[in-house]
């Protein structure tokens, strides 16, 4: 036997108590569910837009809003963009497409990642989304995209606090 074979037969039915930071936040949710406000489906521990529908899932499945929803509604999120800087506010409706765009691309495949709230305080541009991975990936493309200098901080809370910024 080659040393893959026996890692992989080691680690085979090992269990993990490891949970998302959004079903720690929220608690067990009893699957299927789907949600009245987006129409995601839950199953299989994920919320998923593409799941197929059936009359048999109808009839059994519990509805109610997806944490998303309801972090969007409160406007909360485990994620928070700072965008500041002079090329920032001079090119600030191309940012908030790029955002938007990263945003509804993630939002395909994972309804749970989206943008909770975009606000302009001053000089400075805030993003709150619903997940760390999204605020992540919308700081990443802006430095991909414009440059400029990145930086984030993770908490023990699963929280990113994340900053991009580009001086003209």
């Amino acid at each position: 036997m080659d040393k893959g074979l026996i890692r992989s037969l080691s680690r085979g039915f090992a269990r993990t108590n490891k949970r998302r930071p959004v079903e720690a936040a929220t608690g067990h949710v009893p699957e299927p569910a789907v949600c009245d406000t987006c129409g995601a489906v839950f199953a299989a521990r994920l919320w998923r837009y593409d799941r197929t529908i059936t009359d048999a899932l109808l009839a059994r499945a519990r509805w109610m809003r997806c944490p998303a929803c309801v972090q969007t509604a409160q406007g909360v999120g485990f994620g928070r963009i700072v965008i500041r800087g002079g090329y920032a506010l001079a090119h600030e409706d191309a940012i908030r497409r790029r955002v938007a765009n990263v945003a509804a691309r993630a939002a395909h495949t994972q309804p749970e990642r989206r943008i909770s709230v975009i606000d302009r305080h001053h000089d400075v541009l805030e993003v709150i989304t619903t997940s760390q991975k999204l605020a992540h990936r919308i700081v990443h493309e802006l430095k991909k995209l414009y440059r400029g200098r990145a930086s984030y901080a993770w908490s023990d809370d699963g929280t990113l606090f994340a900053t991009w910024e580009r001086e003209r």
